[in-house]
Parts: C-alpha cells; structure tokens; sequence
C-alpha cells in the first residue's frame, strides 16, 4: 500500500508552519514525518516545529532540505529523503511536505512519478495557503506599500509579475485552497475573494476558510487525489521551460546581539519593511533574563514575537533573523536599522 503525502505550498507568510502544527496536534495517532524546505540559511521552521511541544513532533520526524528551494533540487536533496523515510523500519503513516514560499508546486509533483517513488508513495493532496488579506490587496505576500511602489515602477507587474504568476500557480497545483486569516477581511472582501476562487479554481478544489490556520487533519489529510497521475490537469506558467529561478528575492541572515528591549526591535523591524522591499522576517532572539527564547515573525508591517520554548543546556543563546526581500535590496541599510553587530550567511538566492 502506497503512503500518502501531502505537500504544503502559499506564498511566504501565509500560514504553512502554523498549519502543519494544527495537523500535528489533530493527526489522531497517525505518525507523520515532516520535510520542511526553508528559503535562506537559517532552519527557522523546522526550530518552531520542534518548539512548538506537540506530541510526535521529535527530531527524527523532522527533516529540514536547506540547500534550496526544493523545486530546483529535486534529484539532489527531495528525492534521497523520501527514500530514506520509505526505508525506515516503521515508515511513517503520513508525509508532509512544506514548500518554501518561493517553489513552484509542479517540478515537485513530478518527482512523485519517478519509478524509484511512485510504487510505494502517492501525492495525497497540494494544499495552497493563501493569505486572504493580502490577496484581496493585490500584494499576495508582500507589504501593500513595497508592492506598490513596485507596481508604479513597472506597469507589467500588474498582470505579469512573479508574484501573480506564482500564486495562480500555486492554485492552479492545488487540490485544497485554504483561505487563511479570513477574520481580517469584511463581508464584502469574503464575497469577492469566494468569487475570484471561483473563477480561478476547478468546481473540484475545496475552498476552506481559516483562522490562524486551524484546520484539522481529518480535512486536509486523506483528499486521495492521486496527483502525480493528474499533471495536465495542473497548468503552471512554467511548463515550457527547462527550470526556472528566483533571482526576484534575496534572502540573508542577520546577527545580532542579546536584545535588552524585544519589543523595540520588533518597532525597528517594522520600519525595516515600511522602508525597503521586505517580503518575510523570522527569526530567534536571545532576551537576557529570559529562560525562553523569543520567536520573531513578519509579514510586510505586521510583525509579531512570543515565547515559544527555554533555552537548551549547552545550546548558544543568539538573535539571528532572515530577511527575504526584493531582489537587490540595501542589506547595508537594513544592517544599519537593526544595529547588528555581523551579518552571516551568504546570500541564498535560487
């Protein structure tokens, strides 16, 4: 019998971590193994994962593909990681796999139909995450303002831009569109977005509204879509080129020191996305008297910390962030902004 997978694919931001922990806590007693793909050098989703204190969710369940966005390394890094999940002596019930906000849905799809995965694993489902907010906004994951200015700059991005064209592909691999942070938008933003789901969406994809996520696994687990055997029925923009890349965003890791004021920084982190072309920030930070360690997470201005889980004995303690911009943004400016004290990691552009 073939294991399902589920692949989780939406634009940065949307909502996919927080989803897969909602999976996690509602699986029921389903043994899930996790393949997290994170965009830039630092494993900030896999570490909220395993903070996030949910039964199941341990180490070895856990696998992070780091070295690049995982529709370009197919071959490389997705496909010997699904084969050493297969080859455990208790394979897991249930795959999930998280895309970074960047990949595009189908190369991946494709994989599953190669003959060393596609007798012993099937593509349950693709589910989109769509921050409804900002799609009603026309922004899909970026700060309104950032976007816009992008938009005066160049007229074509209003029809052609890579944003659009990832989104629509997105939906278009999708077996599942879950609209998440539907609290943010009016009756009139829910009546339009339902109707523009119509429009884009065969009467077949599910539309399930959200809030912070939550939806259980008896809903986005078990779809039985088979989709490695419906790939003409998944149009992408990108089906007649060889590869593709992302060279729109940079992504890159900044250090800083303890951080005596959080919520100062949070401040500073918001006039970091008002300024430049800021897409995603995440990140840890080392508060000093705290036992725990703080979660950083934005999306364009609207940034957000917590407490997650207490430092490790023997693990450093350290505030590191990345940030994922537009393509040739000023690092130096927002080096400047934060006050880091270095920057590490080498730019992780796809």
């Amino acid at each position: 019998m073939k294991i399902p997978a589920t692949v989780v694919t939406g634009f940065l931001g949307a909502g996919k971590t927080t989803l897969i922990h909602h999976l996690l806590e509602t699986a029921g007693g389903r043994r899930i193994a996790l393949i997290i793909n994170e965009f830039g050098s630092l494993g900030v989703d896999r570490e909220l994962l395993l903070g996030c204190g949910v039964t199941g969710c341990s180490d070895g369940d856990v696998i992070e593909l780091a070295n690049g966005c995982i529709c370009c390394t197919v071959a490389d890094d997705f496909l010997p990681t699904i084969e050493l999940l297969l080859d455990r002596p208790v394979p897991p019930d249930h795959i999930v796999i998280e895309t970074s906000g960047l990949a595009l849905p189908k190369p991946l799809l494709k994989a599953f139909a190669w003959p060393q995965v596609r007798t012993r694993v099937t593509v349950d489902g693709v589910l989109a995450v769509i921050d409804a907010q900002a799609v009603l906004a026309g922004t899909f994951a970026s700060d309104p303002d950032a976007v816009g200015r992008q938009r005066a700059a160049d007229a074509a991005l209003d029809h052609t831009g890579a944003l659009e064209e990832l989104y629509e592909d997105q939906l278009a691999a999708a077996d599942m569109v879950i609209l998440n942070k539907f609290d943010l938008i009016d009756d009139a933003g829910r009546e339009r977005i339902r109707r523009d789901m119509a429009d884009r969406l065969d009467a077949a994809v599910k539309v399930v509204p959200a809030v912070h996520a939550a939806v259980p696994a008896d809903i986005a687990l078990g779809i039985g879509a088979a989709a490695e055997d419906a790939l003409e029925a998944r149009p992408s923009h990108h089906d007649a080129e060889p590869d593709h890349d992302h060279d729109d965003f940079d992504a890159f890791v900044v250090e800083l020191g303890a951080i005596a004021d959080p919520e100062a920084l949070e401040s500073r982190l918001r006039d970091v996305a008002r300024a430049f072309d800021v897409l995603r920030i995440k990140g840890f930070v080392d508060v000093p008297g705290k036992i725990s360690r703080r979660v950083v997470q934005g999306v364009g201005t609207r940034v957000q910390g917590y407490y997650d889980r207490a430092w490790r004995a023997g693990e450093a303690r350290a505030s590191r962030l990345v940030i994922i911009a537009a393509n040739g943004v000023d690092r130096g400016a927002i080096e400047a902004v934060l006050g880091a004290s270095e920057t590490a990691g080498a730019q992780a552009r796809d």
